[in-house]
């Protein structure tokens, strides 16, 4: 399949070079990045577009999905597929899925979990939204870059799962760190506490996949410095996204703001930028009860 890439950073570039060793023709186009393997380049967007049959972008906003749209979708050719796997706002997702749409081409939003490791291994989870029909066409794609597609719905809806799940990993990890910041200051040893969370009611992806204390549980960012899997900053921009649609949809989600806000003091007024989400584990365990 001739395949376009647009956004070839720490998540795209990888996703494109599997797409490249599984055989496919790839050309690919980035601001900054130099084409991975196996990707031919592109002078720009449009040209990286020319000629595809999927056209596959991964970049770092609504403004700049729309703007890469804008330049891409008349270079597409009729029947041709964009396919976004960016973490954008719902609303520019279905916009520039109607603006496809109207040019004769199919759309699709196909926001992903499971960080630069899994689009390095080809293991991620993509949340689709669009036609069952462009679904199915690009799916062998999806089954190169990762272990599972899911299709939830209409235009949109590849977005809105993947903020609500995040607005959940956010919520639990602060939830997991809080609860092992304050097994420390028991006297309780976090591996003990694990052993009990892992297996009993308390159980999250947090604790038993992704722990946030140093040397329990299986390898995490948490061993490493807290080196970003999942960079906070970029919780705090899904947190942000969450945030927007539930003020967009009528919705309530107290909790979802409490993690927004508290991600934000931690990205830009404490030491969370450029660190694992996860970090938030030394955060509290560091502050005593008056601490805001």
């Amino acid at each position: 399949m001739r395949i376009g890439f647009i956004g070839l950073g720490n998540m795209g570039g990888p996703m494109a070079a599997n797409l490249a060793a599984a055989g496919h023709e790839v050309r690919g186009f980035d601001l900054a990045q130099p084409c991975p393997e196996g990707v031919a380049a592109a002078a720009s967007a449009a040209g990286a577009a020319a000629g595809a049959e999927v056209v596959v972008t991964m970049l770092p906003s609504g403004g700049a999905l729309r703007a890469v749209a804008a330049e891409v979708i008349p270079a597409m050719a009729p029947g041709a597929v964009l396919c976004d796997c960016s973490t954008v706002d719902v609303a520019s997702a279905r916009d520039v899925a109607t603006d496809a749409t109207a040019a004769g081409l199919g759309a699709l939003d196909a926001p992903v979990s499971g960080g630069v490791g899994g689009a390095t291994a080809g293991t991620l989870t993509f949340m689709v939204g669009g036609r069952k029909a462009d679904v199915e066409r690009v799916r062998p794609l999806f089954d190169i870059m990762g272990a599972r597609a899911v299709h939830c719905g209409a235009a949109g809806a590849g977005q809105a799962a993947k903020i609500c799940n995040n607005m959940i990993l956010g919520v639990t990890m602060i939830a997991t760190c809080e609860a092992f910041a304050l097994a420390g200051k028991l006297g309780l040893d976090p591996a003990r506490l694990y052993d009990v969370v892992s297996t009993a009611s308390g159980q999250s992806w947090s604790t038993t996949s992704y722990c946030p204390v140093p040397a329990v549980g299986p390898a995490s960012p948490a061993d490493n410095d807290y080196r970003p899997g999942f960079a906070a900053e970029l919780m705090l921009k899904d947190l942000g996204l969450a945030k927007e649609a539930a003020e967009m949809a009528g919705a309530d989600t107290p909790a979802g703001t409490l993690a927004a806000e508290l991600y934000r003091r931690f990205v830009e007024e404490e030491d969370g930028r450029g660190r694992d989400f996860s970090a938030m584990y030394p955060r509290f365990a560091a502050r005593g009860r008056t601490g805001a």
